[in-house]
């Protein structure tokens, strides 16, 4: 993932997505944007309008992939390592046991 990382940062830096700072609170709310978008291609079922094999979803979900990992190389972020540690945490994590999810209060949707 940190090559993947690396790769995705070095293609937006060639095409000058980076050639002016960029703002923190801007680019989160465009990975925000990539997520409602899937929603969007959820909710009716929508192939993708650029990769017309694919759901919508998939690419729009892809797309947030991409803004999240091109804003973690920009910012010195490891997200690879911080997606382990946090998989390692939740292991363990009361509110993430099937039991406790259920309750009043717990995490079931």
């Amino acid at each position: 993932m940190k090559q993947l990382q690396k790769k995705i940062h070095q293609q937006n830096i060639e095409a000058g997505w980076w050639d002016i700072p960029r703002e923190k609170g801007t680019l989160l709310c465009l990975i925000h944007s990539e997520i409602s978008e899937a929603m969007e291609g959820e909710r009716k079922d929508l192939m993708d309008y650029h990769l017309p094999h694919r759901k919508m979803a998939e690419v729009e979900l892809a797309d947030a992939v991409i803004r999240i990992l091109d804003y973690a190389e920009e910012f010195g972020y490891d997200i690879e390592s911080a997606i382990t540690e946090k998989l390692e945490y939740n292991k363990h994590r009361v509110d993430h046991q099937r039991e406790n999810r259920v309750k009043k209060g717990g995490k079931r949707f």
